[in-house]
């Protein structure tokens, strides 16, 4: 059954991005906003989609940031990337600057105003994500990275990338950590399998502004990954109640 459901959902994706990725074309002469409503509705379709077809509903947790705040998630899948962007109105994200090359999708997000950053750039990429972080702060928009820099298993060791302490320091603002638990639902090959469920995102306590780089990683990390140890085992839990482990 999960994998029936599971294949429905891909096909129903399937044919919501063509026609979201077609249909909307015109919004990439309009202005910004107009591209960031096309991404909302295509999100917002996809997790319809994942709750009707595959079962696989989500709930928030925690207090959902206001804007002009930096928000630093954990990344498991794709869920992750289309919840947030719900979630948090219109964050600046940042993402590897490959996905621009995506066609119709690196469009949109292009035109929606992400953050692309160069990984093989050292230096020089963290001071122009950085001066478009603040641009984007300057117009009221949250910052949201992704502090390990790509999608993790949920029991993949922690890798933090030292880009998210050099945002910290540079946009003097609070920071919102995430933990979620996204990746025990939506699994194999491709992320393919969709098992039914809940899938937690959790905001949880903001870290004040101001600390030194070694104590703010380390706060940032133990709060994030403590919780997400803690989610991952409530999905785990959920799913061998429901059998679908």
């Amino acid at each position: 059954m999960v994998l029936i459901r599971s294949t429905l959902f891909f096909l129903y994706f399937a044919l919501i991005t063509v026609v979201i990725f077609i249909g909307c074309l015109p919004a990439l002469a309009m202005e910004r906003h107009a591209a960031v409503h096309a991404s909302r509705i295509w999100s917002r379709l996809t997790l319809w989609g994942l709750k009707y077809l595959a079962g696989l509903d989500y709930e928030v947790r925690g207090k959902i940031p206001a804007d002009g705040m930096l928000i630093a998630s954990k990344h498991m899948c794709l869920w992750d990337s289309l919840a947030l962007y719900l979630v948090l109105y219109d964050p600046a994200a940042v993402l590897k600057r490959e996905l621009l090359n995506i066609p119709f999708y690196g469009w949109y997000i292009r035109k929606a105003g992400v953050i692309a950053i160069d990984r093989g750039g050292h230096a020089s990429a963290l001071r122009k994500m950085a001066a478009e972080a603040r641009t984007a702060f300057a117009s009221g928009r949250s910052v949201l990275i992704f502090p390990e820099g790509t999608r993790k298993s949920p029991d993949a060791p922690p890798d933090y990338k030292p880009g998210v302490a050099g945002l910290y320091g540079q946009l003097d603002a609070p920071c919102v950590p995430v933990a979620l638990n996204s990746g025990v639902f939506w699994t194999g090959w491709m992320g393919l399998i969709k098992k039914p469920g809940k899938i937690v995102l959790e905001f949880l306590e903001p870290i004040p502004p101001g600390l030194k780089r070694q104590d703010f990683m380390a706060i940032l990390q133990e709060r994030i990954e403590t919780a997400t140890t803690r989610l991952v085992a409530e999905g785990r839990q959920l799913l061998a109640r429901e059998g679908a482990l």
